[in-house]
């Protein structure tokens, strides 16, 4: 039990990642079955509903055309329940700013923890007018949505769900 507990704190992401292959996996550009374009608004998704195919490779196109900062993170809702945790940090370390990220700060502080590099496959954070690209292997069945974790946002309805037809 005591060499567990030290792993978990040697390696605190490993359960991360391995809820990591609950959702699906990184997507390859090579395989990419579609493309869908995601525009994010200060507290709304467009489209409020995303259809997928299991084994399908989305390539998200994420567009932020709010006034604040944004995340895309697809996840389970459990799972956007505790990566909210981490992006409260990154309020409280001076990270997120409201309508900017302070990578320097972000840098800095990841090198002590890394969750606060915000450099999970699955998720991107953009600043306004910003834009980035996720590519996501849907290869399991489980129930799941994406969402905007920053503080507040999930709360008011940053969600799209995403549905396996």
């Amino acid at each position: 039990m005591i060499r567990l507990i030290f792993i978990f704190l040697l390696f605190p992401n490993l359960v991360f990642a391995g809820s990591m292959k609950l959702i699906g996996e990184k997507g390859k550009l090579a395989e990419v079955d579609k493309t869908i374009k995601i525009k994010m608004y200060d507290n709304y998704f467009i489209p409020k509903t995303i259809n997928i195919k299991r084994g399908e490779t989305v390539k998200f196109v994420v567009y932020n055309y709010g006034d604040l900062v944004h995340e895309f993170n697809i996840a389970t809702k459990k799972m956007h329940l505790e990566h909210q945790k981490e992006m409260m940090k990154m309020i409280e370390h001076g990270i997120l700013l409201g309508n900017r990220i302070d990578k320097v700060k972000m840098k800095k502080v990841s090198k002590k923890d890394h969750s606060m590099s915000h450099k999970h496959s699955n998720s991107i954070l953009l600043e306004p007018n910003k834009s980035g690209e996720i590519i996501w292997k849907f290869s399991t069945d489980v129930v799941l949505e994406a969402a905007c974790n920053v503080p507040g946002h999930y709360e008011a309805g940053m969600i799209s769900k995403i549905n396996s037809i």
